[in-house]
């Protein structure tokens, strides 16, 4: 129906957690399975890890803090590389040297947002650090990125400089763990109700439909 009111899907996710990654790509699997349902997706920020700096630290630092060391991070890598070859995507730890902070991960993702692009950003953030292994700390990295989906890399770069939006990123993550959102991605229905990990396309499809119909009904 042309009138029909979107569903609207928050996703709170970070650009540095594999699941988010791979939850992202089964999104748009549900999303392709249901063309005649009109869809709003927003990206929403969350810190993974927000106990890192601002200008991050590396990556074997990083793995011995959060789970003892490198070497125990192996068999979890393993599971993570073969869930996303699954999705056809490329989950490269070796080539991960550096462990950013996502404050300005999640500046970039606002102001895509603002051009109609913030999937793209946010999909340019996750190719860039899990595949290519990028470091996200690098400013110019980030303004490359922005360039690239179609930002103006002047403005960008200025903005990184500055505080724009720090407060307002730093406040609706620290919302969403208030409300009780432990894990990501988390997807939130219509505002009613939450799916929490990288689920299957089929159950966000059923996640979707329900939410269609709970509208509809209330029309």
């Amino acid at each position: 129906m042309p009138d029909q009111q979107p569903v609207r899907i928050d996703v709170v996710s970070d650009v540095v957690c594999p699941w988010c990654f791979i939850g992202k790509h089964r999104l748009e699997k549900a999303l392709a399975l249901r063309p005649d349902i009109p869809v709003e997706v927003h990206w929403r920020p969350y810190f993974l890890n927000d106990w890192i700096p601002r200008e991050g630290i590396s990556r074997e630092q990083y793995l011995t803090t959060k789970f003892g060391s490198p070497d125990r991070y192996k068999g979890i890598a393993q599971r993570v590389t073969a869930a996303a070859a699954e999705e056809g995507l490329t989950y490269d730890a070796a080539k991960m040297k550096r462990q950013p902070n996502t404050l300005d991960c999640h500046r970039l993702i606002r102001w895509a947002e603002g051009a109609g692009k913030a999937a793209e950003m946010k999909q340019k953030l996750m190719d860039l650090y899990f595949t290519q292994g990028a470091d996200l700390t690098e400013r110019e990295t980030l303004v490359q990125a922005a360039a690239d989906v179609g930002l103006d890399a002047e403005q960008v770069r200025a903005a990184l400089a500055s505080d724009q939006d720090v407060a307002q990123i730093e406040q609706e993550a620290q919302s969403a763990k208030q409300a009780g959102i432990e894990g990501v991605p988390c997807f939130i229905f219509g505002g009613k109700f939450a799916v929490s990990g990288a689920q299957s396309p089929e159950y966000l499809v059923d996640a979707i439909d329900r939410m269609a119909q709970a509208q509809d009904a209330a029309e």
